[in-house]
């Protein structure tokens, strides 16, 4: 798929990206019921994908509903593309794998001619500096992050996901075409939990972020749909 496809037409609704990261199958049913109107979009990680989350994307993709799979690959060329392959077939529209550029290269030939868009993992929003010294970098994470989303450009990857506060300058380097996805999105005055570089949702989208990743602010809320529009109206506010 071009990048570009993705983003055309595309309402603010469109954009905002929810992430069921809840323990139980009941639980994701629960939210997605809760949302049913208002969010269009859900995000599947690990937590519920070893839950019957795998069956639930799908489930969700057959109702006309889109998906990102979070799943982070990483492995050699051939499992990679193996795996790719399969999920391009579960009809999900996003899929997260590390920015490696083995890595990416074997999933864009693996995912060629599909609507899949593969997004290339930077660096983890929980992660600062320091984090990234712990890990053996020899960059810091802005520089770490340009230098993977330019990597990820090279490759035909469909999107970057960064975090918002170097959204701008990775848009500066992909273009206007590619996906530009930010977690760590945090409403003003909310617990930033474990993440590290957080931005308002408004900030996210005049930084250039084409879609926002929401979990517990939405998620964790006591009105799941009053919280999921206040952020669409933050967004639309930008």
């Amino acid at each position: 798929m071009h990048p570009g496809t993705l983003l055309q037409g595309d309402t603010m609704r469109d954009r905002l990206i929810v992430g069921l990261d809840v323990p139980t199958l009941k639980d994701a049913e629960k939210a997605v019921r809760e949302l049913e109107g208002t969010v269009s979009f859900y995000k599947i990680g690990y937590q519920l994908a070893f839950a019957g989350g795998l069956d639930f994307a799908r489930e969700l993709v057959s109702g006309g509903t889109k998906v990102f799979l979070d799943m982070k690959l990483l492995d050699i060329d051939n499992t990679v593309a193996k795996g790719v392959e399969n999920i391009v077939k579960m009809g999900v529209t996003m899929l997260t794998l590390h920015a490696y550029p083995k890595a990416m290269k074997a999933a864009v030939e693996a995912a060629r001619g599909s609507e899949l868009c593969l997004l290339a993992v930077t660096v983890l929003t929980s992660m600062d500096e320091q984090d990234i010294i712990d890990a053996g970098y020899e960059y810091d994470p802005h520089t770490l992050v340009l230098r993977r989303s330019e990597q990820a450009l090279h490759a035909g990857m469909g999107g970057i996901v960064c975090s918002a506060e170097e959204a701008e300058a990775v848009r500066r380097i992909v273009g206007p075409d590619m996906a530009v996805v930010t977690p760590g999105i945090r409403p003003s005055g909310s617990d930033h939990g474990d993440q590290k570089r957080v931005v308002s949702p408004a900030q996210a989208i005049r930084n250039g972020s084409s879609h926002l990743v929401v979990g517990r602010p939405i998620v964790a809320a006591p009105d799941r749909r009053a919280a999921a529009e206040a952020i669409l109206a933050e967004m639309l506010s930008a």
